[in-house]
């Protein structure tokens, strides 16, 4: 069973959840980063037998918390897809399709490169330069996140923080990053690379661990 943690941001409910999401429970919205839809696919047509398991597995996470939490909208905070169309981006059309209700919104990352028809075909609203929700704004890079007074959610850097043992152990773990201005989300996408995060001062840390979120000591 995935874990879930609440956390507070202006006086509005998130709620953390180990499948790598955040639910804002106030709108009613799933919010996430980072599936790259397409990716396992890439490397296939490229010769690098990844298998469509890969991508069958997060599209399975994704159903599974949007009727968890019974989520009215999905907000995605960049990099829906990873490249160019395939089979897999098909696949996302037929699920979009059983899901049509859904409210779907993507503030343009780097790798979402599709053509106008394909995302007018999913239904979804996608934001060249992102979106502001009331006190929130999402924007997929960090470096894209103004002083304008809102909370910025952004994506991109798939963060990582890394816990030291004895004898030179370590092992990394995919993490949520909390300032006092911006959250940085986990991918999605259990298939992707990761960047270490050295939390700052006043910020928060909390590690997903296989099921669990963990708040380490000293980054709370």
């Amino acid at each position: 069973m995935p874990s879930y943690l609440s956390h507070i941001i202006h006086q509005q409910h998130f709620v953390l959840s180990s499948e790598r999401v955040v639910y804002w429970e106030n709108e009613k919205t799933l919010i996430l980063a980072d599936l790259h839809i397409g990716k396992s696919g890439h490397f296939r047509k490229a010769g690098i037998g990844i298998p469509q398991t890969v991508y069958q597995d997060d599209l399975h996470r994704l159903v599974s918390q949007l009727l968890f939490f019974k989520a009215e909208k999905l907000l995605i905070v960049g990099d829906l897809s990873h490249s160019r169309a395939n089979r897999e981006l098909d696949l996302f059309h037929k699920w979009r399709r059983d899901f049509s209700s859904l409210e779907v919104h993507l503030a343009r990352g780097n790798h979402d490169v599709l053509d106008e028809a394909w995302y007018k075909q999913a239904n979804i609203r996608v934001h060249e330069t992102g979106l502001r929700l009331g006190a929130f704004s999402f924007a997929h890079d960090p470096v894209d996140c103004f002083d304008d007074g809102s909370y910025y959610f952004s994506g991109h850097l798939h963060p990582a923080i890394t816990v030291r043992g004895k004898a030179r152990q370590s092992l990394r773990f995919p993490c949520f990053c909390f300032g006092p201005q911006q959250a940085i989300l986990p991918a999605f996408s259990r298939f992707t690379g990761s960047y270490n995060v050295v939390p700052a001062k006043g910020e928060k840390v909390f590690a997903i661990v296989e099921k669990d979120i963990i708040c380490f000591e000293g980054k709370c």
